[in-house]
């Protein structure tokens, strides 16, 4: 035990201890339902475990389209001690990845991204709206026009994630054609098995590997992630587990008899994060 590599009070400077990556774990604003609420960093702050929410660019009122909006989420986030993660709900009501507004949906989450500190930005796409990677004339577009806003990101230290209906096997298609490390894939275990996938929304873990997923959506409809469902969740953390996945896993589940409901479920699934997720070692 008297190894350096051992040593987890390393003398400082002392780079040859080796410690584990934090569990970072957070919830949705909008699975909260506090969308437009700045009082979510308070709420979030009562649950033990959650180190940050995940707010939503343009649903809700106000929104972060507004900047002052944007400089008051960032001060209470800074006032409760916790993060933002990422954004989510990108799309003007109505609207989706192939509207024409889609362009300045993006530049608009960019922007309140960067002030927020965000480090990803989910870009769904569901349905009609995915793409399908056997038809260009479906792909390409989308391809395009995140190829085109990926550096974008870049420059704001924001991956862009994207959650569509692809398999895992496409979603990792889509994002080596477009060849930039800042877009990657929103990995959502759950989704994968209610949009047609249950027999690889495990397995695509592993397929994708730690370089293509940015992030993690953790749900199981109205149950507690340990109950039974559409997901073995103990199974699905074990694979993430062993590809060293490091990043946010962000609760989406949800609570249909309030507040203190949620604060209770949120907190029971924390405990079983903390019990089967293992952070790498570094």
């Amino acid at each position: 035990m008297g190894s350096a590599a051992w040593n987890l009070r390393a003398e400082p400077g002392d780079l040859t201890g080796r410690q584990r990556v934090p569990l970072k774990i957070g919830h949705r604003a909008s699975n909260m339902r506090m969308i437009g609420n700045f009082d979510v960093f308070r709420t979030a702050r009562q649950i033990p475990g959650i180190m940050g929410v995940e707010l939503q660019a343009a649903t809700g009122t106000p929104n972060l389209h507004d900047l002052d909006a944007v400089r008051r989420y960032k001060a209470e986030a800074n006032r409760w001690g916790l993060l933002i993660p990422s954004l989510a709900g990108v799309w003007d009501d109505g609207a989706s990845i192939r509207s024409p507004q889609a362009r300045s949906n993006l530049q608009q989450a960019i922007r309140a991204g960067e002030l927020l500190a965000a480090r990803v930005i989910l870009v769904p796409a569901y349905n009609e709206n995915s793409p399908d990677m056997s038809k260009p004339s479906s792909y390409e577009p989308m391809l395009a026009l995140l190829s085109e806003m990926a550096p974008r990101a870049a420059d704001a230290g924001i991956i862009l994630g994207i959650e569509t209906s692809m398999s895992p096997q496409d979603h990792g298609k889509f994002v080596d054609m477009a060849g930039n490390p800042a877009l990657k894939v929103y990995y959502d275990v759950h989704n994968m098995a209610e949009y047609g996938h249950v027999d690889d929304a495990i397995s695509g873990i592993r397929l994708l590997g730690k370089d293509r997923i940015c992030q993690v959506h953790v749900k199981n409809q109205n149950r507690l992630i340990g109950e039974s469902g559409l997901i073995d969740w103990a199974a699905a953390f074990q694979a993430f587990n062993e590809i060293g996945y490091e990043g946010w896993y962000v609760f989406e589940t949800q609570h249909r008899r309030g507040r203190e409901q949620m604060i209770d479920e949120t907190e029971r699934n924390v405990g079983f994060l903390q019990t089967h997720c293992r952070m790498p070692e570094v």
